[in-house]
């Protein structure tokens, strides 16, 4: 496995970005030399276009090395984009380089230029500055594609351009070899005409970046993936904007308003997932909205009213009237504390909420049932107790006949009374709601000869379970 592979997309944009700094230095100190010792103003341009190369790359090393720092409390996205800002800027540069190109070529085509002076020294530097660009080019263009930097895609263009621009300068050497003075400033002009086309391209791509455009397909692909998601009602909204090698995704999504808080968790870990599994890239954000359904039955939309007024109801029943209104009747369960002034407006705010979810001809009727809402102070009642305990709800149930086997009593004293736990057994087969009933008449019976009692709760299991 090679290095490249095994270094982090950090390490590999900073190493490029230093390799194309020292080349940059390199090859500008050689024009330099060159253009003094043959006179040559071909030269003398090239030596400065590097001075701005090496500007450039500097900025690039910079930029990148400032992308990869995380989030913080000011950059809550990072600062990818300052590779944007980078590469802007050098885009700037390669329109600066071509119009110095242009320039130059314009004063020699009206004779005010001086002449390329053809010598070993000026074709050997122009040579090794196209080798190494050709290089340099391709590497920065490799690191780009695959960490997704425009910040090195910039340099790599910026360096593709100047070894065009050197291959422009050795063939106007050769021309002037072959007696065409004037050749070298021709074939100048258009490959500034090029450069400038190519840095068009590249710096609307960036501003782009800048000004948070959807990466073209992104919303699509998103869509596709939610639309699997199960739980997912509608897609509301999708927003996607780049930041460097990262795309951050909003998403809005409707579900079933009677989904638990912990189900709307549990889509959204999905869809998370679900993106992250196709778009590795991808750092999404998602909201989930509760919508009412078509087929939401009567129970389930007065359900859904008592949790979003944070009340607890249990003993719901929904009648239909003859002349096609509706009875609800629930239990409401407040604490037992309240005063009944309080309980009042707490019952009567949740019947107008549910008279305007299902209609003013709704009746709706609120039993308002104390519960004990902190921690009770308890211990366990002595084993006689207990036992006379146990034998009375043993001689219940038997008297009723339908539940037996009472065991796992367990008795607590505290200081709201005695609370009993038991547990019972019945036919397998029997209803619920008959269940409920016979342990309800074992509780009062239970509670008839012991007013010392403040609560009793009976579970019923199958006789046959284990």
């Amino acid at each position: 496995m090679t290095e490249i592979s095994t270094a982090t997309h950090a390490e590999q944009k900073e190493a490029a970005a230093l390799g194309s700094i020292a080349a940059s230095t390199l090859l500008t100190i050689a024009k330099f030399v060159a253009a003094f010792l043959t006179g040559s103003l071909g030269l003398l341009s090239e030596g400065i276009h590097g001075l701005l190369d090496v500007g450039a790359t500097l900025m690039t090393y910079f930029a990148v090395k400032i992308a990869d720092r995380p989030a913080d409390e000011e950059h809550h996205y990072g600062h990818a984009k300052v590779e944007s800002v980078a590469a802007l800027a050098e885009t700037g540069l390669l329109f600066v380089a071509s119009g110095w190109i242009i320039w130059e070529a314009y004063l020699r085509i009206t004779g005010h230029g001086g002449l390329v002076d053809v010598g070993p020294l000026a074709i050997g530097v122009v040579v090794v500055s196209i080798v190494v660009d050709f290089f340099r080019a391709r590497n920065l263009q490799r690191v780009a594609d695959l960490t997704n930097s425009q910040a090195l895609e910039a340099d790599a263009l910026h360096f593709s351009s100047d070894m065009w621009s050197s291959a422009v300068v050795l063939a106007g050497l050769g021309m002037v070899l072959l007696g065409f003075e004037l050749g070298d400033a021709l074939a100048a002009i258009g490959v500034s005409c090029f450069v400038c086309i190519a840095g068009w391209r590249l710096g609307s791509r960036t501003i782009d970046t800048l000004m948070d455009a959807a990466p073209e397909g992104v919303a699509e692909r998103v869509r596709g993936i939610v639309e699997r998601v199960g739980g997912v009602i509608a897609i509301e909204r999708i927003r996607a904007r780049p930041s460097g090698a990262t795309v951050f995704v909003d998403l809005d999504v409707a579900v079933g308003r009677t989904r638990s808080f912990d189900d709307l968790a549990s889509i959204k870990a999905t869809i998370a997932a679900a993106v992250k599994a196709e778009m590795p890239e991808a750092e999404t954000s998602i909201i989930a909205h509760p919508r009412a359904l078509d087929d939401e039955t009567v129970h389930e939309r007065v359900t859904v009213i008592a949790r979003n007024r944070g009340v607890a109801i249990h003993h719901l029943t929904v009648q239909a009237l003859a002349d096609d209104r509706l009875s609800v009747s629930l239990d409401l369960e407040v604490d037992g504390r309240m005063t009944l002034e309080t309980a009042h407006g707490v019952a009567s705010g949740l019947e107008t909420a549910i008279e305007e979810e299902l209609g003013s001809g709704v009746e709706v009727e609120t039993h308002i049932e104390p519960i004990t809402i902190d921690r009770l102070a308890g211990h366990d009642v002595a084993g006689d107790a207990v036992a006379a305990i146990t034998a009375d709800l043993g001689r219940a149930a038997a008297a009723g006949g339908v539940v037996d086997d009472v065991h796992e009593v367990r008795v607590r004293d505290t200081a709201e009374g005695l609370i009993v736990n038991f547990h019972c057994h019945a036919d397998p087969a029997i209803s619920v709601a008959a269940l409920h009933d016979a342990i309800d008449d074992v509780e009062r019976a239970l509670r008839a000869g012991r007013p010392e009692i403040r609560r009793i709760i009976g579970h019923g299991e199958p006789r046959d379970a284990v």
